[in-house]
């Protein structure tokens, strides 16, 4: 693995997400408090990948939340709440100025920024640009940096995920591509999660980033999944880049905010010690 128009039914009522349904608004939630108990409170900026946007945290968020910590969720412009804001024009600027407008709006500092898929160019940018802000950058199966001083991170999307719809600037989420990124999204979950997907703007895939000596990488922490499609044991190993910072690996697809969100929340607070 690399890295509109159309209603969607239900989008954005909590009441329909299936792991509420199954878990009850608190149990769950207070079954990983618990194990997370003891740490020190700490503000992190979620970025998400492709296709989502901050709703994708909504079952992480409250994980963190009741144990003390300050959460911002972000959704990048065209996604999401924000899908119609899309246009050709919309790129990786755009989507590193939604963050850093975050931070400085919310007057966040030393913060953790937590960056998904595609939107670990974000957060490399946004750890670049804020790096006096920024505590720790947590790549979760997402885009990683090299340390150059040169454009990184564009690629053309359409050959792995396929073209966009005839004259549209933006790739659509296939029941395709799920299966093979994250088929562990199934049932309920793959039905809620395909209602509240949205398009996925070709320009924040194209857009290169390029990193400056501000960029610390000792900054750097990860957090691998195992069935998305990409070798982890190559990459731990370092046969793919060395690894700047301690790492997880989590057993599921493409999506663990999704199919393991206590799993997911356990480690974001175990990586920023």
């Amino acid at each position: 693995m690399n890295f509109g128009g159309c209603e969607r039914p239900n989008q954005g009522n909590p009441s329909l997400d299936p792991w509420r349904l199954a878990h009850g608004a608190g149990a769950v939630y207070s079954m990983a408090i618990d194990s997370m108990s003891g740490t020190t409170t700490t503000t992190f900026v979620l970025v998400p990948g492709a296709w989502l946007g901050g709703w994708a945290w909504k079952r992480v968020t409250p994980l963190l939340e009741q144990n003390g910590h300050d959460v911002h969720a972000v959704t990048l412009t065209g996604m999401g709440e924000r899908v119609h804001l899309a246009s050709k024009d919309v790129g990786m600027e755009t989507a590193i100025q939604d963050v850093l407008n975050l931070v400085k709006y919310n007057d966040l500092d030393d913060f953790v920024l937590v960056g998904h898929s595609f939107a670990g160019k974000v957060a490399a940018a946004v750890a670049d640009r804020a790096h006096e802000k920024v505590q720790k950058v947590i790549y979760v199966d997402a885009f990683r940096p090299e340390i150059v001083r040169e454009p990184q991170g564009g690629f053309d999307p359409t050959r792995e995920f396929g073209p966009p719809p005839e004259g549209g600037d933006a790739i659509p989420l296939t029941e395709e591509i799920v299966d093979r990124i994250g088929k562990d999204v199934t049932g309920s979950n793959r039905r809620w999660m395909m209602s509240m997907v949205t398009p996925w703007p070709i320009k924040l895939a194209k857009d290169p980033i390029t990193l400056s000596e501000n960029y610390d990488e000792t900054k750097e922490t990860y957090v691998f999944c195992s069935l998305s499609g990409d070798p982890v044991d190559e990459i731990i190993a370092g046969k793919w880049g060395k690894l700047n910072g301690p790492y997880k690996v989590i057993e599921t697809g493409h999506w663990p905010m999704i199919t393991k969100p206590e799993e997911l929340a356990k480690d974001l607070v175990s990586l920023t010690k």
